[in-house]
């Protein structure tokens, strides 16, 4: 078997793009077992950060759509959720934080209206009661 050492340069071959070139000689260098000539070896390390997090709110969006879903806020939450979640598993991380912004707007909107409503319901209730019973006092 016949190692001949190739430069390392990015025009080394006529027609042969860069990228195939570096790609080539990482498969010699693992193939052979590291360089086999006195020259030391030099290496890069290039570090990509590929796991980015981006919340992409879908419990809180869950929970809304069960429990607090007036004017069917938590359903829309939802669904820019799903979206967002989407955009992560593609790669798009622009596009997966746009839409957890949305989804997480929607999720307040959602929680406060929820809160008021039913604040609002529990409000109405005591007073109905309240009145219901003074005046059933009242008529005896």
């Amino acid at each position: 078997m016949n190692h001949n050492s190739q430069p390392f340069f990015s025009g080394a071959r006529a027609g042969v793009s860069p990228s195939y070139e570096v790609l080539k000689e990482e498969h010699e260098v693992s193939v052979l077992g590291g360089p086999q000539n006195s020259m030391a070896a030099r290496t890069t390390v290039i570090n990509i950060q590929t796991d980015t997090v981006v919340p992409d709110h879908i419990v809180w969006s869950l929970f809304n759509t069960l429990f607090f879903n007036p004017c069917c806020l938590g359903f829309v939450a939802f669904a820019f959720s799903v979206k967002s979640r989407d955009r992560k598993m593609v790669g798009d991380v622009i596009g997966a934080q746009s839409y957890a912004s949305t989804a997480k707007c929607l999720n307040i909107w959602a929680v406060v209206l929820g809160l008021l409503v039913t604040l609002a319901v529990i409000i109405a209730v005591v007073v109905f009661y309240t009145t219901a019973l003074n005046r059933g006092y009242e008529g005896s």
